[in-house]
């Protein structure tokens, strides 16, 4: 079996004159916390869509479970093993609560009651609530009760946590993590919270104008990267051309602040071998990481 439950390679689609994926790149280690970044048009849920077998591509390849991704009919079987929560948190507007979980379940082989009435509790949900009476964070709440109690292997979701207050968005961050560690899924999420991405994702892949620009652990990638504040002594000249690594440079007077790629130890000490200068290192957030890969692309 692979290690990637989810596998892309020169995925290209276009609408029209619009390219929304240029040959995307993309794998999805199996049991990981996959966060899928990009700025609003990056291409996140055009793959998402390819992926589920609702869009083909127009060239490329993409395989789930080791399937190849062609279209909905071929797709059905990766899709019974899949819970998905959509961008638009649409659901059967003539349906309760009660009915549609009663309507989801036979669809799915692996379907967990006791999860479903778990989740039922702990978001608060009126079995009887009728589906357009809900509010955007409660109708978030039922789709992914509705993902997670089908037993799958492999979670994506779009944007989870919109429209859920402080409080709903822990739980839900805590559930997920929870899913992954007790059951082995993989979780494949799509978010603009990057605070919240980082905070479980274990796994990382920025995409922009439909190509993937940076993949891969989120540990590795904050442990590369590093802010340097160098400050230098007064009427000393500064180096003309720095060591290689640097992924920008912002200067404030005396004060340069750099943010490093890799590399940050030869950059400190082309730094100190400057006299009187003197130079802090700092760690970096994903929010910097992300800035600063969609402000170059």
């Amino acid at each position: 079996m692979t290690d990637f439950i989810v596998e892309t390679s020169q995925l290209c689609k276009s609408f029209k004159s619009k390219e929304a994926l240029r040959g995307l790149d993309l794998r999805v280690p199996v049991g990981s916390i996959f966060g899928f970044l990009g700025r609003n048009g990056a291409g996140k849920t055009t793959t998402i869509k390819t992926l589920l077998g609702l869009l083909r591509s127009d060239s490329g390849s993409a395989q789930v479970f080791g399937i190849p991704v062609t279209d909905a009919d071929s797709t059905v079987g990766i899709r019974r093993r899949i819970g998905f929560v959509a961008e638009d948190k649409e659901l059967y507007p003539y349906m309760t609560v009660k009915q549609i979980i009663r309507y989801t379940r036979p669809f799915f082989p692996q379907w967990r009651d006791d999860l479903a009435q778990r989740y039922l509790q702990m978001f608060e949900l009126p079995p009887e609530g009728k589906i357009p009476n809900l509010s955007k964070g409660m109708r978030s709440k039922l789709m992914l009760l509705l993902a997670i109690s089908r037993g799958a292997e492999l979670l994506i979701l779009d944007e989870p946590t919109d429209g859920l207050d402080p409080t709903a968005i822990e739980e839900v961050l805590r559930e997920l993590v929870s899913i992954a560690a007790s059951s082995g899924a993989t979780i494949f999420f799509s978010s603009h919270q990057l605070a919240e991405v980082e905070r479980i994702a274990d796994q990382v892949g920025i995409i922009d104008q439909g190509r993937m620009i940076v993949s891969g652990s989120l540990d590795d990638m904050k442990a590369r990267y590093q802010r340097l504040q160098v400050v230098f002594a007064d009427r000393v000249e500064m180096p003309a051309r720095w060591a290689d690594g640097i992924a920008s440079v912002r200067q404030d007077g005396r004060m340069v602040s750099i943010l490093a790629s890799h590399n940050a130890d030869a950059i400190v000490e082309q730094a100190e071998s400057i006299p009187g200068t003197t130079v802090e290192r700092f760690p970096v957030t994903l929010k910097e990481i992300f800035l600063e890969h969609v402000r170059s692309n």
